[in-house]
């Protein structure tokens, strides 16, 4: 699977996020021309040059806002400034309702829609509102909307199932928000970023920006170093607007992802004939928490056509011991066959949330080779709306997929 891994040595930003994806590959008028698809062609102009930072060839991209017939450069003021200064207060409904509205394809809203609704969360803990109710200033703002969904539009266009990041450099000091000046990281950045490991080095800047971190939260997975499995086929750097000590640029490496390998990836297998479901299921759950990828049983028969079942753990080697010491102290088995795993494919999931006339349901929605493979309502959440209102759990499972396909013009 196409893959690319975002190394944040300078942090990351949404503009960054679009030169990087220039430099890989994504053509610049195919870019422009999907992002008119928006409706917001006539406030802005996308412009693209290449930079220099510290001596390293760079992407720039600049979303230039037009306001009363002028244009506004996104590098004017650093991001949060400048947008404060476009007065955009958009709500995460005004912003659903235009990705939806648009003609983009369907894995594009999807992918736009999952940043958004990071943000929309993030912000939402910060001022102690519902997601919904939150007013964008910032991320509202028509510069970060492109940024977002360009971003989107990059990945589609790229074929990307899978996004890497090292450690994030989020810069130090204070930035001016809407709400007055701020600690970096912003309140919302350092939300976004909870789970991921961060640092501060080499300016007192804003180096990851919510924009940046919304993206990580909602795509991302943490590495050390280029994964295992992931062979570089090209490198891009998108430029920053600050000059630093170190090259203001992000540097992305594209390339295919092969999985983690024979050595990191293994499937143990037991048949068990004396044991109660309960006992499984309650090993199923120890596994789980030993870290264990999969769990699943298999009916077979045995010797003396002995009815029994076969016991499956998919596990990443460094998990594998763990598993296997559950295995012995909570089954009745004495002895374990281990296989080595060369691939796992996985579909690109994505988390989504719909307001239904019962509540709010949270979804996964997994796309494969650019398209939406699986929409999955959340049980939890279909099962208490389900019990709170009294209608049946497949009403509240049909409406929230119902809605969230109509929300992506299916």
């Amino acid at each position: 699977m196409k893959a690319i891994y975002l190394d944040c040595f300078a942090g990351i930003s949404g503009n960054m996020l679009l030169g990087a994806f220039l430099e890989v590959g994504v053509p610049v008028d195919y870019l422009k021309g999907e992002l008119s698809k928006l409706g917001l062609s006539e406030a802005y102009t996308l412009v693209s040059s290449v930079v220099r930072k510290n001596g390293i060839a760079a992407a720039h991209v600049d979303v230039a806002v037009r306001d009363d017939g002028h244009c506004h450069s996104h590098e004017e003021a650093h991001s949060h400034e400048h947008e404060h200064a476009a007065h955009h207060h958009r709500t995460m409904r005004d912003i659903r309702t235009m990705i939806s509205n648009s003609s983009l394809s369907l894995s594009v809203k999807a992918i736009a829609v999952a940043i958004f609704e990071k943000i929309a969360a993030a912000e939402g803990k910060v001022h102690g509102l519902p997601a919904e109710e939150v007013h964008f200033h910032e991320v509202g703002a028509v510069d970060s909307i492109v940024d977002i969904v360009g971003t989107a539009i990059c990945i589609d266009c790229l074929d990307i199932e899978k996004v890497f990041v090292s450690r994030i450099n989020t810069g130090s000091g204070t930035v001016r928000a809407a709400h007055g000046l701020m600690m970096v990281p912003a309140p919302a950045t350092a939300e976004l970023l909870q789970g991921f490991r961060t640092y501060q080095a080499h300016a007192e800047k804003e180096l990851t920006t919510p924009t940046g971190a919304a993206v990580i939260a909602a795509l991302a997975e943490q590495t050390d170093g280029l994964p295992q499995g992931f062979v570089s086929e090209r490198i891009g750097y998108g430029a920053g607007g600050w000059d630093l000590e170190i090259p203001n640029a992000l540097r992305v490496y594209y390339g295919e992802y092969r999985g983690q390998g024979s050595s990191e990836l293994c499937k143990i297998e037991t048949n068990i004939d004396d044991m109660t479901g309960e006992v499984t299921a309650y090993v199923t759950e120890r596994l789980f928490a030993a870290g264990a990828l999969d769990v699943w049983s298999t009916p077979i028969y045995m010797k003396k056509n002995r009815p029994a079942y076969m016991l499956s753990v998919l596990v990443k080697e460094a998990e594998k011991a763990v598993c296997l010491s559950v295995l012995f102290a909570e089954t009745t088995s004495i002895g374990m066959r281990i296989f080595r795993v060369d691939e796992r494919v996985e579909a690109d999931r994505h988390p989504a949330r719909v307001e239904t006339m019962y509540g709010e349901i949270k979804l996964k929605v997994s796309a494969y080779d650019g398209q939406i493979v699986s929409i999955s309502p959340e049980y939890e959440d279909c099962r208490r709306a389900a019990l709170e209102h009294g209608v049946p759990l497949k009403r509240v499972q049909q409406m929230a997929t119902e809605l969230f396909k109509e929300r992506l013009g299916d």
